[in-house]
């Protein structure tokens, strides 16, 4: 894995990013416009076992010229890393075993309260929040990857 400013060095002008939202059962998937400026729902795959998400990553990689992948890290609350956050670095290991482009780890503390409460903002009801809430996530921690890039 590298940085996010390791990543920035090596992103072209035109190049779209994966963020990811790894859950045990549902994995959140966005992307990015060519121009890294907005963030969007891209999926939510159910998981059934590793090999099939990276297939579908690599399908998702390929149709759309994908050059990192973000991938949300969840902390706790203090920072510190629990249970959660190890599952995921242990599944990122697998994952760039097959998979060569740069992987970035990004902070998702509150995504899923933070995608929750922008969707509510924008007037969607509560069942249709719930369904697309992990590509949401998703979307909100790759924005969050978006924003800081562009500074």
């Amino acid at each position: 894995m590298i940085t996010i400013d390791e990543l920035k060095v090596q992103l072209d002008n035109k190049s779209r990013l994966l963020g990811i939202d790894m859950g045990t059962k549902r994995i959140g998937v966005s992307i990015c416009d060519e121009n890294r400026k907005i963030a969007t729902p891209y999926e939510t795959i159910q998981f059934t076992n590793l090999n099939n998400l990276i297939s579908r990553f690599k399908e998702v990689i390929l149709e759309n010229n994908i050059k990192g992948i973000i991938f949300g890290l969840p902390l706790n609350m203090d920072g510190t890393e629990g249970p959660s956050a190890q599952s995921v670095k242990d599944k990122i290991k697998l994952i760039r075993k097959e998979i060569i482009i740069p992987i970035v780890l990004w902070d998702e503390r509150l995504s899923t309260v933070g995608s929750f409460n922008l969707s509510s903002k924008l007037d969607i009801n509560v069942s249709k929040r719930v369904k697309n809430i992990d590509q949401n996530s998703a979307t909100f921690i790759l924005q969050g990857v978006l924003d800081f890039l562009s500074k």
